[in-house]
């Protein structure tokens, strides 16, 4: 399986850790990055995370003005190092894909862990991460189904 680099914005590490597979991403990801305040805000780094600051603050600046600064530093990150970006929150993704970024949810990381093999089932996962208050549409739940055959 070909893993592929992305920067992480902090939902993705949470949602993971939540339901105990945050080590399926390096299985899926390589290198990852995240920017200081989504290490910041997960409040450690796992030693297959490197924190990596975005460089141009004037862009983190105005994408603080519509997300949050944690989402901000990664959208500036992802662009500068034209890595694919790991981000769930929907105005975030709005920005994100306004400047060209290649983006996945953490469900989509998911449907990717079921196709290759690294978990047995989507949907147990999809429940755990409801149980633990990790928000995902219904819409998406049935359409990542039906893609991994469930």
């Amino acid at each position: 399986m070909v893993r592929i680099p992305a920067i992480l914005d902090c939902a993705c590490l949470i949602g993971m850790e939540r339901v105990g597979l945050l080590d399926l991403l390096p299985q899926l990801l390589d290198p990852i990055f995240a920017p200081p305040a989504v290490v910041g805000e997960f409040g450690s780094l796992p030693e297959w995370l490197t924190e990596q600051a975005p460089l141009d603050l004037g862009m983190v600046a105005a994408l603080n003005l519509i997300v949050e600064q944690g989402e901000a530093e990664a959208i500036a990150l992802a662009y500068e190092m034209k890595h694919r970006l790991i981000l769930d929150d929907l105005k975030a993704r709005e920005a994100a894909q306004r400047l060209g970024i290649a983006i996945t949810g953490t469900v989509g990381l998911l449907l990717k862990a079921k196709q290759a093999g690294l978990i047995p089932a989507l949907r147990p996962v999809l429940a755990l991460l409801d149980e633990n208050r990790f928000r995902i549409s219904s819409a998406l739940k049935a359409e990542a189904l039906v893609l991994a055959g469930e």
